[in-house]
């Protein structure tokens, strides 16, 4: 058996739709769909039992015995019920349908029927009617009717959810019985419930299919662990230390305003009487070619450009030329370049690395306190990195050396924080993995993002406002 997915669009009900899906299940295969919620993933699990209409592309390989348990087949099933009641015309409430008559329905071995009933604890509930079931009660007689249908390929959405620990446990070691036989397509949240037999990952972002990894793949399936747990943790961004906190601002006050702003070197103009206003929790996308003055412009902001005493520019209430140091400005900001990853070549502990941050050093060398040394480990913990808070920062991948400068950068909650280009160099994984760590920070935080990128694709949730700068004007 194989089941191809071909550049397949599906519709569903014009509520959401999957995009573009190129999949393909192999015999021996066991696959688990994961993701975020709203992403896709009980979608294109819902498209192996034939749900959604097919706008473009192919679906080829399906065997004809699908047995699908998700939580819609289980609101079709009581709705289904419920319309026996609107049909009597005689005031008279039904009963409703009896949990062995939905169980025996002509596609179930009836003595495999009462094996798992047994095993699910359903035996006195038998001639009970469905509607009278727990939740929990009325999932497992759905999972005891998918099962005893004896599929060519069972589909189970959260199977796992809403079970007590002994009958997840025994659930768990009876699908193990049906590795040889029955391939098997679960949708699952938690990394540490997917069974041992699952030899395949398949990651949905946003109705299309981001990844496809090989359970023994294991850097691939650690960078999805990741992945999985930045989109998914409840974890709340850290807080700030009290003790080193920063000056308060002036909330009436806009943290940048640039009034007319230019960027000349000798006839070429790069900037050109720019205005913008950057307001408290508000978070900005910066785009343009090459040469058209992004980097330029932020170094305005940060004081590092030459030309900034010679333009109208007030930050964090100060009107620079106004006396202020530099060092007045450096505080409010976070900063992530790549250039700072350059930079950042020691080879000092992760958690040092979030702990640099209340300094702004690179590597640390002052001896921190007990509470900055908590809020780096929570950081760490948020990122996924909660085992690794002794491991030196120059053995981690790009992608996680970029995470933990993000983290180092907003260790201090600056009111702005910069990111220019900080997914450049980087694989498609380790991008989506920053792209969620600045969208939980811009979902957790009073600090504003200005977020520099080349792509319009990467766009992220949170971020809604917009400044695109033009190409530079030829040098005459």
């Amino acid at each position: 058996m194989t089941i191809r997915l071909e550049d397949l669009t599906v519709n569903f009900d014009e509520r959401f739709a999957l995009h573009n899906i190129d999949w393909q299940i192999e015999d021996n295969q066991h696959w688990v769909i994961t993701g975020a919620n709203g992403s896709g993933k009980s979608a294109l699990a819902a498209v192996l039992a034939g749900t959604g209409q097919t706008v473009s592309g192919s679906l080829s390989g399906v065997p004809a015995r699908v047995a699908l348990v998700s939580f819609e087949a289980q609101a079709e099933l009581i709705a289904a019920e419920l319309k026996k009641d609107d049909a009597d015309i005689m005031d008279v409430i039904a009963e409703g349908t009896p949990v062995r008559d939905i169980l025996l329905n002509g596609e179930t071995d009836p003595a495999l029927v009462d094996e798992l009933a047994r095993l699910f604890g359903l035996e006195p509930l038998l001639d009970q009617a469905f509607r009278k079931l727990s939740t929990g009660e009325s999932r497992k007689m759905l999972l005891v009717r998918a099962l005893a249908s004896q599929p060519d390929l069972l589909v189970l959405d959260e199977p796992f959810d809403g079970l007590d620990a002994n009958t997840l446990a025994m659930l768990q070691q009876y699908l193990e019985s049906l590795v040889e036989t029955i391939p098997m397509v679960l949708v699952l949240n938690r990394f540490d419930e997917f069974p041992d037999f699952i030899t395949h990952i398949a990651y949905v972002d946003d109705g299309r299919l981001a990844h496809r990894v090989e359970r023994s793949d294991e850097t691939a399936y650690a960078e999805l662990y990741q992945l999985l747990h930045l989109k998914t943790t409840d974890l709340d961004v850290p807080g700030a230390d009290p003790d080193t906190a920063l000056a308060k601002l002036d909330p009436a006050q806009p943290l940048v305003k640039l009034n007319g702003v230019s960027i000349k070197y000798g006839e070429r103009v790069l900037i050109d009487q720019l205005h913008w206003t950057i307001e408290r929790n508000q978070h900005w996308q910066l785009s343009g070619p090459n040469g058209s003055g992004k980097t330029g412009l932020l170094s305005l902001i940060t004081g590092d450009h030459p030309q900034c005493y010679v333009n109208d520019i007030f930050v964090f209430g100060f009107k620079r030329g106004s006396g202020e140091s530099i060092w007045q400005i450096k505080q409010f900001i976070g900063y992530v370049s790549t250039s700072l990853q350059w930079d950042y070549r020691v080879g000092t502990s992760l958690r040092n690395v979030i702990i640099s941050g209340f300094y702004d050093s690179i590597g640390l060398y002052t001896k921190c306190t007990e509470r900055q040394r908590q809020i780096a480990d929570q950081w760490l913990a948020l990122l996924g990195m909660g085992a690794r808070a002794d491991q030196p920062f120059n053995k981690l991948s790009y992608g996680d050396q970029r995470l933990l400068l993000i983290a180092r950068a907003m260790v201090k909650h600056p009111p702005l924080l910069i990111l220019d280009e900080p997914c450049l160099g980087l694989d498609d994984m380790n991008r989506q993995l920053v792209l969620a760590l600045i969208e939980k920070i811009c979902a957790g935080t009073e600090t504003s993002v200005i977020y520099v990128n080349h792509h319009p694709e990467d766009q992220i949730r949170g971020i809604d406002n917009y400044l695109a700068l033009g190409a530079p004007a030829p040098a005459e």
